[in-house]
């Protein structure tokens, strides 16, 4: 097996120090070992995604020292892989329609009977407003109308991953090897339980309003498609690691060992963002930082 690492960056902005720190530690990891470094573009939002920002993308990379094979994975060309996906999902039992919009949900979960809502990888949790509805009158053929979205029903999944794992003792329905670190200092192997699942995710989405697919998922299909071995990211996708763990024993997908590590932050202690073209990758190039540069400055 190829010793494989990926970065795979949006292309609805410029590349920022976070992004080269993130992609400078894949493509050092692959090197390391002998192995392979894969780009990939994530461009399923094409209502974001401009021409002109994935060439900035190539045109940073390159002019950082990086090299990948080409073609280079387009997500907007594998719309009918993720269709394939929900549809193995769909026949499993494990998804359902949801009508539901921000506004809905804010006033479901903020009824005073609720309490707090709870926040999980995407945010609040959804409530299941929708779930009881089923799919008795939606058929995964049809046209999905563009207010409508696919929710993984997070209760009927983690027991369906369960049956599948019977070798996993503890009541863990999966686990992963984290070779990095996560934002508390997680590391090893990492299991996680049904009830955990259940009561930190929720009912995620899989398919969003006129994407036909989501990052979840595509993430998940994208990675087992590349043989990607390990995946190198920030540590703001360790809690989403589990949503991925899952989706890969539901479709019976090898789970990559990930490395999550750090941050970059500006100097009040925030994430960077795309919006903060300050510390863009080509402004820095346009004011004569050599790539030698930009790696002290991300600390590699």
């Amino acid at each position: 097996m190829i010793f494989r690492t990926r970065f795979a960056p949006s292309p609805t902005g410029p590349l920022h120090l976070g992004h080269a720190y993130s992609a400078l530690l894949a493509y050092d990891t692959a090197l390391s070992k002998r192995g392979e470094f894969v780009l990939r573009i994530e461009d399923i939002d094409q209502s974001r995604a401009r021409p002109h920002w994935e060439q900035q993308i190539y045109n940073d990379l390159h002019w950082l020292g990086l090299r990948w094979p080409t073609p280079v994975m387009r997500q907007s060309e594998r719309l009918d892989l993720y269709q394939g996906a929900l549809d193995r999902l769909w026949a499993k039992g494990l998804l359902y329609p949801c009508t539901c919009n921000r506004k809905d949900i804010s006033a479901a979960v903020n009824a005073p009977q609720e309490g707090a809502p709870l926040i999980g990888p995407d945010g609040i949790i959804y409530p299941g407003t929708c779930r009881s509805k089923g799919a008795a009158n939606f058929s995964p053929d049809q046209r999905r109308p563009t207010d409508t979205v696919l929710r993984l029903d997070i209760a009927k999944a983690v027991r369906e991953a369960r049956k599948l794992l019977l070798s996993i003792q503890g009541g863990e329905i999966a686990r992963f090897e984290e070779r990095g670190q996560g934002p508390r200092g997680e590391t090893g192997i990492i299991e996680f339980s049904a009830q955990e699942m259940e009561n930190t995710i929720g009912d995620v989405v899989l398919s969003r309003r006129d994407m036909g697919t989501s990052y979840h998922l595509s993430v998940v299909v994208d990675d087992g498609e590349q043989g990607i071995t390990h995946v190198v990211r920030g540590q703001d996708l360790f809690e989403a690691t589990r949503i991925h763990v899952l989706l890969q024993v539901l479709l019976d997908l090898p789970t990559p060992i990930y490395i999550h590590h750090k941050l970059i932050r500006d100097e009040n202690g925030k994430r960077l963002a795309k919006r903060d073209d300050a510390r863009a990758i080509e402004k820095y190039r346009n004011d004569g930082v050599t790539p030698a540069g930009i790696r002290k400055l991300v600390g590699l």
